[in-house]
């Protein structure tokens, strides 16, 4: 619960988060008088306005708010840029806007947000009290969800849901449309998010997919994209952590780039704690390949130019667990970071180049690869 006084008397609601954020504890309430100034100077000291003035104003007090949070300097290094990143998201996450029941916002001007919420929050919809970046992260998923994302490598549109990942940078889906196929019998498609890699596969002809996530979001959304596609005949969405049971001559796995904590269920297609999902995939690689069959772990070095892990890291994973290096496929990126000065990591993102690592099990008597 969400608790305030309105005047002069206590009120209280439910408290919406889709992303686990844990209610303000002090709340006042506040409408169009009130100045960017002011509410960032509050919003900074632990006060959350819950917004009771205009839905549009609202936004643009939000956006008002935002050029006022300090971004990291060009030269902070990735642990200050997470951090002032951090810091912004808590200060615009104490503007609130109230719901009324059946997700409808009770405020002048206020868009027609009943499927975006419903998507995420469920469709039970009691009156309560979130953040209005949430609501707005909410609405554009929802936009992303119904519109798609245009694959090219597939000349069709993946729809993502809110909390899965987006496969909007085509890199690493270019490099699995076009690495030399070992086999076309079976493949694992080892955290597939939106199921995109799954269905990439599919349409290269490998006759039979098994996908997994341990996330239920994405379970779902790869579920409804490969119906959608009209592969849902060749390709299983299974929930599981990592590996599904039995061995196949193809296992391809895509984690997340980056080995640091999450901050939100956001980062989680990005930030890889501590490497478990690398680590889990090149360990127990071995056990669920088929005999001369290849494992493509799809990585970007961008954590090797941020400092937060070496290539010797890397190579010393695929040693310790019993793999070579058949080949690998490079592609610089494309994205519009990577040519963006004012971003603070720009010079990591520049430098970036992401791999598909095509690996098989090791002859004893082999040697590693350098």
């Amino acid at each position: 619960m969400i608790h305030w006084t309105e005047a002069g008397q206590e009120r209280s609601a439910l408290w919406r988060s889709a992303l686990g954020v844990p209610p303000p504890r002090r709340v006042i309430t506040a409408d169009d008088r009130m100045t960017a100034d002011t509410a960032y100077r509050l919003a900074c000291e632990g006060t959350a306005l819950l917004w009771l003035g205009d839905f549009q104003n609202a936004r643009r007090l939000l956006s008002a708010m935002g050029r006022r949070c300090k971004p990291a300097a060009p030269d902070a290094g990735f642990h200050r840029y997470r951090q002032a990143r951090s810091q912004r998201a808590r200060t615009l996450g104490m503007l609130l806007v109230p719901f009324a029941e059946g997700h409808v916002v009770p405020l002048r001007r206020a868009p027609d947000v009943r499927a975006a919420c419903a998507e995420v929050y469920g469709p039970e919809a009691p009156p309560g009290v979130g953040q209005l970046r949430e609501l707005l992260g909410l609405i554009g998923a929802h936009e992303w969800r119904r519109k798609g994302v245009y694959v090219p490598a597939l000349d069709a549109r993946i729809h993502p849901h809110h909390g899965v990942f987006a496969p909007t940078r085509a890199e690493y889906v270019d490099l699995v449309a076009r690495a030399p196929l070992p086999d076309d019998r079976l493949a694992f498609d080892i955290g597939t998010g939106t199921g995109v890699l799954a269905a990439v596969l599919a349409r290269r002809g490998v006759r039979r997919v098994v996908a997994t996530d341990l996330d239920e979001r994405a379970v779902a959304c790869a579920g409804e994209n490969v119906a959608r596609l009209g592969l849902a005949g060749r390709v299983e969405i299974v929930r599981a952590d990592l590996f599904p049971p039995g061995r196949a001559p193809l296992v391809v796995c895509n984690p997340p780039w980056l080995p640091a904590k999450p901050a939100s269920p956001l980062d989680q297609a990005i930030y890889d704690p501590g490497g478990r999902m690398l680590r889990g995939f090149l360990d127990g690689l071995g056990e669920h390949l088929e005999p001369g069959g290849e494992g493509w772990l799809v990585l970007s070095d961008l954590a090797e130019h941020l400092g937060l892990r070496t290539r010797a890291e890397l190579l010393a994973g695929f040693e310790r667990a019993g793999l070579s290096v058949a080949g690998r496929l490079d592609v610089p990126p494309r994205h519009g970071r990577a040519t963006d000065e004012h971003d603070p990591l720009h010079a990591a993102r520049a430098a970036e180049v992401t791999s598909l690592w095509r690996l098989t099990l090791r002859d004893r008597q082999s040697p590693p690869e350098r």
